[in-house]
């Protein structure tokens, strides 16, 4: 069994005295592990960086085997924004999150090609941040735990959305919330796409979108908590 595909490093951890085993996150295998010989070597080790392009071959006598991989460098990206403890920050968050959430080798193209233009994001602009909480609710969508942020729930007006029912992952209106607006989630104008430039919409994003990620997600693994990578930079944005 044998198939070449590029991929996002999404993890490394070492096998035995002198391999790796390596997950990564492919357009056509999805989330998939495999065995890299030699991956703690001078040569390939600077290679094997979470976020990293690579061009990839993966072998095994058998496909539920964990099989081996042969990998070249495509792209660096941790090298890039290694300046921007931020962006590195969310780097690992994303890779982190993928590998929590995505189930093993199903293929899912539109979040990978997503997630790709997100990593390459962090080097390119400082607006990423509002890019971030899109790929957020990408994730959620990809994985059916989607939002629906088009129009207010209670009123079915699409304006003045300031809220996300936690219950049903809809939009509220400040209207159609009333007095029940304390039990609601924050809708910023950053969780719609805008750019403002404001810190605390960013925030408040990241408190709705955790909140699904917490309770849909994780809640449908057993309960296993978020990777500590995304609460790191959460920290970070909340404190900017």
């Amino acid at each position: 069994m044998e198939w070449r595909d590029q991929g996002a490093l999404l993890s490394v951890r070492k096998h035995g005295e002198t391999s790796v085993i390596i997950e990564v996150f492919t357009a056509e295998h999805g989330r998939h592990a495999g065995v890299v010989r030699g991956g703690v070597s001078r040569k390939i080790a600077p290679i094997l960086q979470p976020g990293s392009q690579l061009d990839l071959m993966w072998r095994a006598r058998l496909e539920e085997h964990i099989g081996s991989f042969t990998v070249e460098p495509v792209r660096a990206r941790a090298a890039g924004i290694m300046g921007d403890r931020d962006a590195l920050a969310a780097l690992n968050a994303i890779t982190a999150l993928l590998s929590f959430a995505l189930p093993e080798r199903e293929a899912h193209p539109q979040l990978y090609a997503r997630s790709v233009a997100m990593l390459d994001l962090l080097s390119e602009t400082p607006a990423w941040p509002v890019a971030y909480l899109q790929w957020e609710l990408a994730v959620l969508e990809e994985l059916g735990y989607g939002l629906d942020l088009t129009a207010c729930a209670v009123t079915g007006a699409p304006d003045d959305l300031s809220y996300v029912s936690p219950r049903s992952g809809r939009a509220v209106s400040a209207e159609g919330a009333g007095e029940w607006a304390d039990k609601l989630l924050p809708l910023p104008q950053e969780l719609l796409g805008v750019v403002t430039g404001d810190l605390a919409g960013i925030a408040d994003g990241l408190r709705t979108t955790g909140y699904f990620l917490t309770h849909s997600l994780a809640h449908a693994q057993g309960d296993k908590p978020l990777p500590e990578a995304r609460a790191r930079l959460v920290d970070r944005l909340s404190r900017r």
